[in-house]
């Protein structure tokens, strides 16, 4: 039976410290931490009039415009699972394909295990989604001096039109909406959040609806950051996905089950020896200048495909400076941390200048090593596949270095006419969790 009471769920971002572009092959390692920004997904039952029967489910982003989509359901013939259709009620109404997309894969799994065993229906529900703020850029803040006063910012925007940070908000969405889902309408006997094997069967799920709603099979670490917090990551094979048809499709529904409670996944995931040193925190800072990150990874692979042996040794290498940079955190080194950093970017750069890729470009070198003149900072990396718009700190965790990187930061945007801030986020080993309902005060009715 689904939940009547309100259930709260939440997923954190991601930041890629280490091995970015090699995550794309099995053979090679990702270091990825979760961040404290997480975007929160409350469920709740849509109360009905005695003898209405409403076939309905609602999510809605209210810190946004306009963000509200309203979904029918039926059941697809054929073991077609769940097919999912917008509705419209007369206005204009941009469709969230991320949204659409979990539904359709989250309904039909529940649909196509416990409900099969049972007469359960799907209730109306209305599942609110709430990003903090960092997920977005916030020109207010920009100073890097004011902070934002509430958890949960209202944007003077649409979705579609927010500014994103880039910490992995489609991923932490998938992930805690497919959870809400779960735990909404299934029986804690049927998926436990808090379990391994929940959270086996949750990774499994939101990484095919992640994959099916951006239209391509990804390498999946902002799924396993979002589900199991900070981690060592290797891919899973694409071809396990190549077994699923389409949402809605003939046989989409047992082949969808199968994928998700089978063991055909051969991703690894360890969180054992991923940490930071005491008195250590990986910090985020906001450059506001987008990347197309798309035709940058296109690139590398052109050039790696081009060049298999140079590149094969600058990413064997690349791997183990990675592997140690990961010992030396976990062991609490931290005078090795800096040059262990400085040894990672090294080969970072030598790889865009080969492949003629911004992978670490000269405004974020001067910008990366100016911050590491900083009192308490140890060096930092243009994370993920690299580009313009952030770099990834590692430094003290105490107030006065905050305020000397913010006041860095802040005569740096003046000097040199972009805008750079000290993004509130910080590196976090959680995962996916439960949430008291009562953090969302103000914003469920």
């Amino acid at each position: 039976m689904p939940s009547k009471t309100p259930t709260a769920v939440s997923a954190p971002g991601k930041v890629f410290l280490a091995g970015g572009y090699l995550v794309l092959d099995k053979d090679y390692t990702a270091l990825v931490f979760g961040l404290s920004a997480r975007i929160n997904v409350v469920a709740r039952e849509i109360k009905t009039s005695p003898g209405v029967q409403l076939s309905e489910i609602v999510v809605d982003s209210p810190q946004f415009l306009e963000a509200q989509w309203r979904y029918g359901y039926h059941l697809a013939p054929e073991d077609g699972g769940i097919k999912v259709t917008q509705l419209h009620s007369g206005e204009a109404v941009d469709s969230n394909p991320f949204v659409e997309v979990t539904l359709s894969y989250a309904l039909s799994y529940i649909a196509g295990t416990a409900f099969r065993r049972s007469s359960h229906a799907f209730d109306p529900a209305q599942f609110t989604i709430l990003a903090d703020n960092d997920y977005y850029s916030q020109p207010h803040s920009m100073s890097g001096v004011e902070k934002n006063p509430t958890r949960f910012a209202k944007f003077p925007t649409t979705l579609r039109g927010a500014n994103k940070t880039g910490l992995g908000s489609s991923a932490a969405l998938v992930t805690s909406l497919t959870a809400a889902l779960l735990t909404h309408y299934l029986p804690a006997s049927d998926f436990d959040i808090t379990s391994a094997e929940g959270k086996r069967k949750l990774h499994n799920l939101a990484q095919a609806a992640h994959c099916a709603a951006q239209g391509k099979v990804g390498s999946g670490f902002d799924i396993a950051a979002a589900v199991y917090g900070s981690c060592r990551y290797h891919r899973f094979s694409p071809s396990i996905l190549k077994s699923i048809p389409e949402a809605g499709a003939p046989g989409f529904a047992p082949a969808l089950t199968k994928l998700i409670d089978g063991t055909s996944w051969d991703t690894e995931i360890v969180k054992e020896g991923v940490s930071v040193p005491p008195g250590t925190v990986l910090r985020m800072c906001d450059v506001d200048c987008g990347s197309q990150t798309v035709g940058m990874v296109k690139k590398v692979l052109q050039w790696r495909e081009a060049n298999p042996a140079e590149s094969k040794k600058l990413w064997d290498e690349l791997e183990s400076r990675n592997l140690r940079l990961g010992t030396i955190l976990s062991e609490g080194k931290l005078d090795e941390i800096r040059p262990a950093v400085a040894d990672i970017r090294e080969l970072i750069r030598a790889m865009g200048t080969q492949s003629d890729v911004p992978i670490e470009p000269e405004s974020q070198t001067s910008l990366l090593d100016a911050l590491m003149e900083v009192e308490g900072v140890y060096n930092g990396v243009v994370p993920g596949a690299g580009g313009y718009d952030a770099v990834a700190l590692l430094m003290k965790d105490d107030e006065a270095t905050e305020q000397r990187v913010k006041d860095f930061v802040a005569k740096w945007s003046k000097e040199k006419g972009g805008q750079v801030r000290l993004l509130d986020v910080k590196g976090e080993m959680e995962g996916v969790r439960r949430e008291n309902i009562k953090e969302y005060h103000g914003w469920i009715s």
